[in-house]
């Protein structure tokens, strides 16, 4: 199926049908969730997500006459399996800085895994497509900065601040591990963003090379937007996750900390950051696949 040319008026572009469906399965959920009644109450949160990220895949094909599921399905399959993988990542972090933890996850082990992999696919998606639809709506689109001159000596300087950021917090003692969650969340981007500018890839330096901030500050937004989002819907859910950061842990918002907030800005970062140098990675082996815009 072919996307529609960009200069199709948004009046004449349909909303996609994937969006009712998904506006039904996150009100039909949460009414379900509330009345506690299975699947929706144990698996409120993924279910939540998967209508929210058609909602918005369908609301991306009526502002931009593309979507993902209808004309870069290989594409999207792609974006799934990487947001299991960076989340995977995050995971193995997690088993040495525990600063979060599930509980009344199911007691099947095959069960529990699925669900793993459910929940975690969701993450990149929501993130990337929030951004897409602010983007087509105009959202800091007038957001311009002096023209910033992206050198060697600041690329390497990056990488290797982002590299020791991500490295760290593995070394040291767990006692300390607990406090270094927020050089994780930043040191991916710092890392891997200077290797997407190299190669050419959709990169935040090259932004700020031509003097744009409206792409860092769409992902900030959304990583807002959606840590509200996943908060709010994990904090209703029989199958969540608890947070156990050693300070500030009030007030709360849901079960995060208010100060916890600002970590989905960086955090949305750098989602855009690790797909884009894993799309990279795979346009460069397959080099006829499907490429991003």
């Amino acid at each position: 199926m072919t996307s529609l040319p960009i200069s199709t008026p948004i009046y004449a572009r349909a909303f996609g049908k994937h969006g009712y469906l998904g506006i039904a399965i996150m009100l039909i959920s949460q009414i379900l969730m509330f009345a506690k009644i299975d699947p929706a109450y144990s698996w409120f949160t993924p279910i939540q997500w998967t209508g929210y990220i058609l909602f918005l895949d369908a609301l991306r094909l009526k502002l931009r006459g593309e979507s993902y599921l209808l004309h870069r399905t290989a594409e999207f399959i792609f974006m799934l399996l990487i947001s299991d993988a960076c989340w995977f990542l995050f995971e193995a972090y997690n088993l040495h800085l525990r600063n979060w933890h599930y509980t009344n996850l199911p007691e099947n082990l095959t069960v529990r895994i699925l669900g793993y992999f459910w929940a975690f696919a969701t993450v990149t998606p929501g993130i990337l497509l929030t951004s897409e639809v602010l983007d087509d709506l105009g959202f800091f689109k007038k957001a311009n900065v002096p023209a910033v001159r992206i050198t060697q000596p600041l690329r390497w300087t990056l990488m290797t601040i982002g590299f020791l950021f991500c490295l760290a917090p593995v070394l040291v003692p767990q006692h300390i591990a607990i406090f270094l969650f927020a050089p994780v969340w930043v040191g991916f981007v710092l890392w891997l963003d200077p290797i997407n500018y190299r190669r050419g890839a959709p990169s935040l330096l090259a932004e700020l090379e031509r003097g744009s901030l409206q792409k860092l500050l769409s992902l900030f937004l959304a990583g807002l937007i959606c840590g509200v989002l996943w908060e709010f819907w994990n904090y209703w859910a029989s199958s969540k996750w608890i947070y156990a950061v050693p300070y500030f842990n009030k007030p709360k918002i849901f079960e995060m900390p208010l100060y916890g907030f600002l970590g989905f800005l960086p955090f949305a970062v750098e989602c855009y950051v690790m797909w884009h140098f894993a799309l990279s990675i795979k346009n460069r082996w397959m080099p006829n696949a499907e490429r991003s815009r």
